[in-house]
């Protein structure tokens, strides 16, 4: 079934924030798909083709440095989108660099933190998700 809003394939271990990304995405035009943690994110992206991956860094069993390097060494997967959205970070401003630079070294587009403005957060999402790319639900 193809649709013509953007998807989105939120992976934390908080169900609380990913309902709340959920509504606050789906309010900006977004359709999401949840998963709980790195193994469901990963084979939910098999059934799925997201035009983002919104990505929790610390979650249990595989975090997500380690669930993006997974997503990535897979050679239908090493183009996708990913947005780094954690509690982690420093809000001084020399510190978030470092942040941001970590994460586009390991494969993010960018590193955005839980406890910015959540109309900042949903506005860096969209920039970063295509709405030409089609993506379907098996």
């Amino acid at each position: 079934m193809a649709n013509s809003k953007p998807l989105i394939l939120l992976i934390d271990d908080s169900q609380d924030f990913r309902d709340i990304m959920s509504v606050r995405l789906g309010a900006a035009g977004f359709d999401t798909v949840q998963a709980s943690g790195g193994e469901e994110g990963i084979a939910k992206l098999k059934q799925i083709n997201p035009d983002l991956i919104v990505l929790d860094l610390e979650m249990p069993g595989i975090n997500g440095v380690e669930t993006l390097m997974r997503i990535k060494n897979d050679p239908s997967n090493k183009d996708k989108k990913v947005v780094f959205l954690t509690s982690y970070g420093e809000p001084q401003e020399k510190l978030a660099e470092v942040d941001k630079k970590f994460a586009t070294e390991v494969g993010a587009l960018c590193y955005l933190r839980k406890t910015d403005d959540m109309n900042h957060i949903v506005r860096e999402i969209k920039s970063h998700a295509t709405s030409t790319a089609a993506h379907t639900y098996s």
